[in-house]
């Protein structure tokens, strides 16, 4: 397939000049040759923490329990092609095999999914991850339509990051330029008087830097990742107990055509290696990478400012109308957005019960567990 040998092309091209970023994907000198490659894209840098916790032991795992009928090429940082918004695209029509994106870098395609993305839905990733996975199976599989999603979750909750202007109030948003990571975050931004801003994560850190916009809105560990700590040097947090102030879907996906082509014991492999385990372990990583990705900013001597509880009640009031949009919204598209408001509400209950408790992300020292076990 010429796209596919382009792809190829490009990767080699890629791998002499970044062999670190391939080395997950060597073979030792005795294995055989792989039946099926796997082009796996996804925007994070190689050095991330969802690169070394989910893509490489998942390339690893998969290898291993195919005994190497199946391997995949790796491509961080968009370096196979296209933008973090196009992966979407790129995985239904099988340019790439597999993608690891955000819901909301492609606005209005998910809009079921969205609930998730609404402010003040979420208390923790963990929970809010497996009632994600299994909204998506009972209310929105249409949605997905010529791909396999083998993993559906949200990260933690997202925090203010804003260069030189502390936001300590709904008044300090005037006139600040922030980055929504989706349209619902945009939403959110509007009703707190900010000017927000799309724009993917990959471009955050020099738009801040460049003065394009003030700040953004992003969990801690892809403040760090991106180094947007680095850039903007105050953060605005909501108090231990508060429900999130917003949070994000993140989905891992598999061109379906690719994987029907698969035999019988190699789909096998994929699904024993996604689904609602994978979904919860990841959400679970992104709780836990929340402490020790914050005191990376700590030790960088960034200044943090806690609001509230009367003013996070302030925020909670002034965002009530970004819900009643979506479901308006959803009633224009002919989708009772009230019943799944509901249905989501109900599962996240169920779901945060038992995580209830859990450490902070401002308490010291979470380790972060992996939520793909390795290959032996």
């Amino acid at each position: 397939m010429k796209i596919k040998s382009l792809i190829s092309a490009a990767t080699v091209a890629f791998a002499s000049l970044m062999p670190s970023a391939f080395a997950q994907t060597a073979a030792p000198a005795n294995a055989p040759k792989a039946e099926i490659t796997l082009y796996f894209q996804h925007y994070w840098p190689q050095t991330a923490l969802t690169v070394r916790e989910l893509v490489t032991p998942w390339c690893e795992k998969v290898s291993a329990e195919s005994q190497g009928r199946m391997k995949c090429v790796t491509l961080p940082a968009m370096s196979g092609g296209g933008t973090p918004a196009q992966l979407v695209d790129r995985v239904k029509e099988g340019v790439d095999d597999l993608v690891l994106t955000v819901l909301g870098y492609t606005p209005g395609r998910f809009p079921r999914m969205e609930v998730f993305e609404l402010p003040f839905m979420t208390r923790n990733a963990e929970a809010a991850s497996k009632a994600a996975w299994e909204f998506m199976n009972k209310n929105a599989m249409q949605e997905f339509t010529g791909m396999k999603v083998l993993g559906m979750w949200v990260h933690d909750e997202g925090q203010i990051h804003t260069k030189d202007k502390a936001i300590r109030t709904i008044e300090d948003f005037k006139g600040v330029k922030m980055r929504a990571p989706s349209r619902e975050t945009a939403k959110l931004l509007q009703a707190l008087g900010a000017t927000p801003v799309g724009m993917p994560i990959t471009g955050v850190t020099e738009a801040i830097t460049k003065g394009t916009i003030d700040g953004t809105m992003v969990p801690w560990d892809a403040a760090t990742s991106f180094r947007i700590h680095e850039a903007a040097n105050i953060h605005t947090e909501t108090p231990e107990g508060s429900p999130a102030l917003y949070t994000i879907a993140l989905m891992f996906a598999m061109n379906e055509k690719k994987y029907n082509a698969l035999s019988p014991e190699l789909r096998a492999v994929i699904d024993r290696n996604s689904g609602a385990e994978l979904s919860a372990r990841m959400g679970k990583m992104w709780d836990d990478s929340a402490a020790p990705a914050r005191a990376k900013a700590k030790a960088a001597g960034n200044q943090f400012y806690t609001l509230p509880a009367p003013e996070v009640a302030r925020w909670v009031e002034a965002a009530k109308p970004v819900q009643a949009g979506w479901m308006i919204d959803m009633h224009k598209r002919g989708i009772d957005g009230r019943a799944l408001f509901d249905d989501a509400k109900a599962m996240l209950a169920k779901y945060e019960a038992p995580v209830a408790g859990k450490a902070s992300p401002k308490a010291k020292g979470t380790k972060v567990s992996s939520p793909v076990k390795k290959a032996p």
